[in-house]
């Protein structure tokens, strides 16, 4: 599937920029000179007709590319639909080259190829956000599947990032960029359209509102981020642009990798501890060597997912496991029947340990400290020096953006790492978006933002190591 629609990627890029052959040259150099008008013949030894480039016909002559090749007249967004269309055949393409593959090894396929191919592109839509909802169940009752395997995600993503860097100009501006994300997000949601209606028959299928809502979402918030980190973001206006000198939005992103770092430690020591147990059902779950890669791929693409997880464990509100029991670090649930899952076994038990709190706190903690360290950075750029050096105030305003930016990211992985894996208790599992962003906001504003300030001052009494040996 992605070596066909590669080959046509390639037969359609060959038709948008087409040079010309040898004999198309010369036909288009004589229909420039019969289009020419005589300037009279003919004196002083030097020829008659009128010099090449004048007249109507030159404004009719092909225009030269980067490579001093005639090109032809093409629509604008074809090459950025094109790529759009080859970052989702490549993403489709892998997807069921793995799932085929594990599905030629098995040594008891229950069903045909096509079956194999439906789940990856349930997958494939399944890793942009999008819902599925699975109808053969022992109830009858249709079962969804919301949780987003975050690791399975950065594949689309990589490759819309991809096709942004290719169908963008170096010259670009940015609404030039913000214009070629829009062709590449048509020719992306084309490919998409067809994969939900491909897996609308089938056993698991696509839910149509949420991939119409989270595909489009994915697709266009990705590629204007890829757009805009090539030229830039457009300029605010001149009340607001002192937004963009602050280094909020890279303090933010810092933050929440740290975060979510001190989440997946968090979630590696509990895996550590309880790994007998989450042996045991790994075995139970598969017998055969297909089954067992199968469950080993499925487990390292929730890794991220159990990071955001304890994040949200370590940030205090925690997450749902099922039947209204919540985990956090003050508040240990009771006992509940969870699916067998190996990753499902190193969920802490009583969360009233002294031990388990500590532990806990480093979440918040490398949140704050990363954040204000880049704040303290860019609010003093060269140390011990005032004149460069951004006021306090302004500092503080920095610091509550940044923890605004944080929570919003926050509440965006959660609500991409939980959902309903079935109905009954199942139907909520995982943390609460709105609290874990709102805990995240909190953290961060409230103990941030005197440790930004602590940072400044920090900077600007300390002078730089080096310069001062210098001088």
């Amino acid at each position: 599937m992605s070596a066909l629609i590669a080959a046509t990627a390639d037969r359609l890029r060959r038709l948008q920029i087409r040079p010309r052959g040898r004999r198309d040259q010369l036909d288009g150099q004589r229909r420039q000179g019969a289009a020419q008008p005589s300037t009279g013949g003919g004196g002083g030894g030097g020829g008659g007709g009128g010099r090449p480039g004048n007249g109507p016909a030159a404004n009719r002559a092909p225009v030269a590319d980067t490579a001093g090749r005639p090109t032809t007249n093409a629509w604008p967004g074809g090459p950025a639909v094109i790529e759009g269309l080859v970052a989702a055949g490549l993403g489709l393409g892998l997807l069921a080259v793995v799932v085929l593959v594990l599905w030629t090894v098995s040594p008891h396929p229950d069903d045909g190829p096509g079956t194999a191919t439906a789940v990856a592109v349930d997958l494939w839509l399944l890793a942009h956000g999008a819902a599925l909802v699975r109808t053969e169940t022992l109830s009858g009752t249709p079962a969804p599947i919301g949780i987003t395997p975050l690791l399975l995600a950065l594949l689309p993503g990589w490759l819309l990032r991809r096709a942004m860097r290719v169908a963008m100009r170096p010259e670009s501006e940015p609404y030039d960029a913000l214009r070629t994300a829009l062709w590449v997000c048509c020719g992306y949601l084309l490919v998409a359209a067809g994969a939900l209606l491909y897996t609308l028959d089938g056993p698991i299928r696509a839910d149509p509102v949420s991939a119409a809502a989270f595909v489009p979402a994915f697709a266009l918030v990705l590629t204007v981020v890829a757009g805009w980190s090539h030229t830039g973001p457009p300029l605010l206006p001149a009340r607001a642009q002192w937004l963009q000198e602050t280094d909020a939005p890279r303090a933010a992103a810092a933050g929440l990798a740290a975060m979510c770092g001190a989440g997946a430690v968090l979630a590696a020591v509990a895996l550590v501890g309880h790994a007998g147990a989450a042996q045991d059902l790994f075995g139970q779950l598969a017998g055969d060597w297909s089954g067992r890669i199968a469950l080993l791929l499925l487990g390292c693409a929730l890794v991220p997912n159990a990071a955001v997880w304890a994040a949200s464990y370590g940030l205090g509100p925690g997450f749902t496991v099922g039947g209204g029991v919540v985990l956090s670090p003050l508040a240990a649930g009771t006992d509940t029947q969870l699916p067998p899952f190996p990753l499902l076994a190193a969920l802490p038990g009583d969360g009233r340990t002294l031990t388990t709190v500590l532990l806990a706190a480093l979440v918040p903690l490398a949140g704050i400290v990363v954040t204000a360290t880049f704040l303290g950075r860019s609010a003093v750029p060269v140390r011990a020096d005032r004149t460069t050096a951004t006021t306090a105030r302004g500092t503080a305003c920095a610091a509550l953006i940044a923890a605004a930016l944080l929570g919003t990211g926050m509440a965006l992985l959660a609500l991409l790492a939980g959902g309903p894996i079935g109905t009954g208790d199942l139907a909520a599992f995982g943390p609460q978006p709105w609290l874990t962003g709102l805990a995240a906001f909190g953290w961060t504003a409230v103990l941030g933002t005197p440790a930004a300030l602590a940072a400044r001052a920090w900077r600007l009494r300390r002078p730089d190591f080096a310069r001062s040996m210098v001088s």
